[in-house]
């Protein structure tokens, strides 16, 4: 009695439709009117979905994959070439409905029970049939077999079918007929011996894994840091660089040991090697990732001391964050902090922040909270050098001279709004022809009475 195991591995990798879409360029990306489409080393491990999105395909192209069965195709009925070499499958099976097959292509598999190539019979317009690389090829008969079931067949193995090769096949149909029966009931056996071996193998590689990280407890390949001289270090939790180098070398260790190993040629022994890469390089992926990782810079420590930090090293227009504290200034770049510690308060309400488009200098104005604004003083220019030489000849004159304010209501001026002209000479043709003539002013009366009778002027 064998023990059954789930599988270490249990990400299956299927046909999607980002996928498709991807592999659609030809077509613009359009699937529903697909004719053709290669989804070829994809790691596929199971074949779904493409019956219902690619009904008029007629070319499609799987080979170098881990499709362990032929299914989900019966409704591609104008399906012309279908490749499926290099994958896992066992048995002919459910093409019946691909009406327009004319190739198939199942090279490098693991067929072993060649009297399923009957289903193939109603595949009318099947002309070419590649199964080169089976086990099933081993047979004795085996060519006959196969011509003598597929009448209308015309290529085998990239060999064509003879007529005279035919009428011998179908002459000696019944004997080779039950000798494949037999050949049949001893593969299937040594399938049956290879399955249970393949998960007592598996059974025991889960038990040595399980017991080998039980025997490292407290190291789970974890990366933490440590800030020392404003930098950051990696470093391996309970651990040091020499405990990774003893990692790594246990790693080589295992790949080494799991290449050499001999093993038999099954479809469990190419999907565990398969997912033996797969995890090797997803391991390797974790590791330069959480090497890659540091904890977040420290911008403010927990006693309240604002640091100085310059993370970015560069400046991106498109992703800057600019924010004003009264004691420190603070620009993110793409996540990346750029702090700086004030000498004086400052007013972030009045603060601006300025960017050049063309030289890309960022300009960040901080007025200051308690700051007196003085006025600059004005200095005299001087427009001619005669001046400038009288300057420098008497340096006394080089201070500006200094006015004084005077409070305009503790002195009196004289009102000169009022003066007014009581004579006006007009001169009329020349002076020694015409006497001069004086015209007088009309002169407003010192004492103004008010009547009250007279109505005021509108």
């Amino acid at each position: 009695m064998v023990r059954k195991i789930a599988p270490a591995h249990c990400d299956i990798f299927s046909v999607t439709e980002q996928l498709v879409r991807q592999r659609a360029e030809h077509n613009n990306g359009e699937i529903f009117s697909l004719e053709e489409i290669s989804l070829h080393q994809q790691n596929l491990e199971k074949l779904e979905h493409l019956d219902k999105w690619c009904r008029d395909i007629k070319i499609l192209y799987l080979q170098n994959n881990l499709i362990p069965k032929i299914e989900n195709v019966t409704k591609l009925k104008k399906l012309e070439y279908l490749n499926l070499a290099l994958n896992n499958i066992e048995r002919i099976e459910n093409l019946e409905g691909c009406e327009d097959l004319q190739k198939l292509d199942l090279t490098a598999n693991f067929i072993g029970e060649l009297s399923s190539i009957k289903d193939l019979k109603n595949n009318i317009h099947l002309r070419e049939l590649f199964l080169v690389g089976n086990p099933c090829t081993d047979f004795e008969s085996y060519r006959a077999f196969v011509v003598a079931t597929l009448p209308q067949l015309q290529h085998l193995d990239a060999k064509e079918i003879r007529r005279s090769e035919r009428i011998q096949a179908l002459q000696n149909y019944p004997e080779v007929k039950k000798r494949i029966k037999e050949q049949e009931q001893a593969y299937f056996l040594k399938r049956s011996r290879e399955k249970e071996e393949a998960e007592i193998q598996a059974w025991r590689k889960q038990n040595k894994k399980k017991e080998r990280k039980e025997q490292t407890p407290g190291f789970d390949g974890q990366i933490i840091y440590s800030l020392e001289d404003g930098e950051n270090h990696p470093k391996a939790e309970g651990g040091n660089q020499s405990h990774d180098m003893e990692v790594g070398e246990e790693e080589d260790e295992e790949e080494k040991a799991f290449w050499e190993e001999p093993v038999p040629h099954t479809p469990e022994a190419r999907l565990e090697a398969h997912r033996f890469l797969e995890d090797k390089k997803n391991a390797k992926e974790n590791r330069e990732r959480k090497k890659k990782e540091k904890p977040p810079r420290t911008l403010i420590t927990p006693e309240g001391t604002v640091l100085n930090v310059n993370a970015p090293k560069h400046l991106d227009t498109s992703l800057l964050e600019i924010d004003v504290q009264p004691s420190y200034v603070r620009v993110m770049v793409k996540g990346k902090p750029f702090q700086l510690v004030l000498p004086a308060e400052v007013k972030p309400d009045s603060s601006s922040a300025r960017r050049s488009q063309t030289t890309g200098h960022l300009v960040i104005s901080l007025p200051k909270a308690k700051e007196t604004i003085v006025a600059a003083r004005k200095v005299p220019t001087l427009k001619n050098p005669s001046d400038v030489n009288k300057l420098q000849a008497d340096p006394q004159r080089n201070v500006s001279t200094e006015k004084l304010e005077v409070d305009p209501s503790k002195y009196s001026f004289p009102d000169v709004t009022n003066i007014v002209q009581e004579k006006q000479q007009i001169g009329q043709g020349p002076l020694r022809l015409h006497r001069q003539k004086v015209v007088a002013t009309k002169s407003t009366p010192e004492v103004f009475d008010d009547d009250p009778e007279i109505p005021p002027l509108i």
